[in-house]
């Protein structure tokens, strides 16, 4: 058995050597040279790309110089325009801070001028689009003229000579230049902001190199008593949207990802490429001059190089989800841009946005077939009602059961009214005998609800809706109210409530909501105290909704009178199952009244 043990551990021992010589073999002969191949592979490709992005950095600091003896216009002091135009939008121009004084979006057009819509809204002498001040927000924007170099149909250049004192007094001379460039199909255009010093050193005023801001206004034309318009403050904070409504306000931000303003339809993003180089403290101004403001102010951290190029990539287009979520795919936009988010700009309803995607998405598929989207509103509004229409029904049939026991909870209450847990108890097995669910009069209810915001929100902010034409000379446009009759006389009180329109479909809704609430209550009818408020809810709601939502969009005024409709007439097929359950159980209590009857007259015979 010794001997046997031993030449066990021997032979162990040398397959142990066997198998580690050749794994040796193996690594020595295969593995490490490829291991050594590959690390050589990825150094060359390390030292390549660190080449390509020093090339790249040279490149970019060398552009303003290079630019100079190509310049159209040399230290002019003449105030002069340029223009450029892609197939999205076409962009006015001056030399005075080498700022944007027009942005008309091509393919969208104005209600009220019927051209472009215009993105910079409320220019001034003194406040226009993307102006640069030296230092912190509180300093007026740049107003000097620039020399100006186009360089090609989608690339123009602004740059100055400067001399400013330090913090210490000692005067910097530097060059500032800004040089936009555009792609022929994209809303979104790259801005670099270069500051090539001539003595080196620290480039700051008041803890900021210069302070980046949009224009002072975002178009359309903003009413602020339109309250179906919005201007909201618009940033991606660390990977975190962030939305408040306009103010004169500072926000401190970890990370300006990007930051802008959004209306209901437009908006106006700028992304920095990098983040860490702002900081974070973004002023928003509701004031331009005299003017209604809506304006952000994006401040730079002191520039620690002799050469700084700054690069910002700036969306000005709609506020649709099919245009900002190209720049979260790098194939699908001109500047290689993958996970910007600009799409976390768009309004949602927060935890109820996953039943937005799905509205959305049933719509654009009728939509593919009907063409119209008043007519794919009215058939999403058909198939709504169809899946809904059991939960419906079982609510109302749950209603009868809830009748038919109710006797019996009375005995049950009383019975146990000192002992809540035994009476919860004995409940439970109540409404197990009978079949009955207390939640479900509930669910519906909120699952309509739930569905009710969602289709708000998609409603009053699909940009697919605006303009949607669905009736000529009735309902011109799903994103406003409908119309059939305008006057420009101002009438006190009715003309701040109307606005200055007779519209039809609050009427249809209002009179279709108060029919849908008397059959309802015809099938319910409920008794007492609870009468009452039921009564309030079918008459006194419709009839306070009929003054809120009096200029909501047409497009869901018309989901909810279509909805109410077709609710009357799933109603009364309710109706008329519940009164047929209604007389099985009052003919079933007459024959155990008279069961009961019969047995305590009847007489005992031998």
């Amino acid at each position: 058995k010794g001997k046997f043990m031993e030449k066990n551990t021997i032979l162990a021992i040398a397959l142990s050597t066997i198998v580690l010589g050749v794994s040796l073999f193996i690594q020595t002969k295969y593995v490490m040279p490829r291991q050594q191949e590959r690390a050589r592979e990825q150094a060359a490709e390390f030292e390549a790309k660190k080449e390509e992005q020093e090339a790249q950095i040279k490149a970019e600091k060398e552009m303003i110089s290079a630019s100079f003896s190509e310049a159209t216009v040399q230290n002019s002091e003449d105030v002069q325009e340029f223009v450029i135009s892609t197939n999205k939008a076409k962009v006015t121009f001056t030399n005075r801070g080498g700022d944007i004084t027009s942005y008309k979006l091509l393919e969208h057009k104005d209600k009220e001028t019927g051209s472009g819509v215009e993105m910079v809204n409320n220019v001034t002498s003194s406040n226009r689009a993307f102006s640069l001040s030296f230092g912190g927000t509180e300093n007026p924007a740049l107003n000097d003229i620039f020399n100006v170099t186009k360089k090609d149909d989608y690339t123009i250049l602004f740059y100055r000579d400067y001399e400013i004192k330090d913090s210490e007094g000692n005067p910097k001379k530097f060059t500032l230049g800004k040089r936009y460039t555009f792609s022929p199909d994209d809303y979104a255009f790259k801005l670099d902001v270069s500051i090539i010093s001539k003595e080196g050193g620290e480039f700051g005023i008041g803890g900021a190199a210069y302070t980046l801001r949009t224009a002072p206004q975002i178009g359309p034309k903003y009413d602020k008593k339109n309250r179906y318009e919005v201007r909201q403050f618009l940033a991606l904070n660390g990977g975190k949207k962030f939305r408040k409504n306009i103010s004169d306000k500072f926000y401190d931000l970890n990370s300006v990802d990007w930051a802008g303003v959004g209306g209901k339809y437009f908006t106006m993003l700028v992304k920095p490429s990098s983040p860490s180089d702002m900081l974070g403290k973004i002023k928003v101004s509701t004031k331009s001059e005299n003017e209604d403001g809506c304006q952000i102010f994006i401040p730079r951290k002191p520039v620690l190089d002799e050469t700084s190029n700054d690069t910002y990539y700036i969306y000005v287009g709609p506020r649709q989800e099919r245009e900002l979520i190209k720049y979260n795919d790098q194939t699908k936009n001109a500047w290689n841009l993958s996970n910007a988010k600009f799409n976390e700009a768009l309004q949602t309803t927060g935890f109820l946005s996953w039943i937005e995607i799905i509205l959305k998405w049933c719509l654009e598929k009728i939509n593919l077939v009907a063409h119209n989207w008043g007519i794919s509103i009215i058939i999403l509004t058909i198939l709504l009602k169809i899946v809904l229409f059991p939960l419906n029904k079982n609510a109302a049939m749950g209603s009868l059961k809830m009748q038919k026991i109710q006797p019996k909870m009375k005995v049950l209450q009383e019975k146990y009214k000192n002992d809540q847990q035994k009476l919860s108890m004995e409940m439970q097995k109540l409404y197990k005998e009978a079949g009955y669910n207390p939640m479900s009069g509930c669910l519906p209810m909120v699952v309509q609800m739930f569905i009710l915001f969602a289709l708000y929100n998609v409603f009053n902010n699909y940009f697919e809706f605006r303009g949607a034409s669905f009736v000529k000379g009735w309902i011109e446009d799903l994103s406003a109210g409908d119309s059939i009759w305008t006057w420009k006389r101002n009438i006190p009180f009715i003309s701040a409530f109307t606005m200055n329109n007779l519209r039809l479909l609050p009427f249809i809704y209002t009179a279709s909501q108060l029919l849908n609430g008397k059959i309802t209550q015809y099938g319910n009818p409920g008794t007492g105290a609870n009468q009452s408020q039921m009564k309030f809810m079918m008459y006194g709601m419709p009839l306070m909704f009929f003054f809120l939502f009096y200029n909501v969009p047409s497009g869901l005024l018309l989901y909810w009178a279509v909805s109410n409709i077709i609710q009357i007439g799933q109603q009364l097929v309710i109706n008329s199952v519940m009164n047929k359950k209604r007389s099985e159980l009052e003919n079933e209590k007459t024959v155990n009244k008279n069961v009961l009857k019969f047995k305590g007259g009847k007489k005992k015979t031998r």
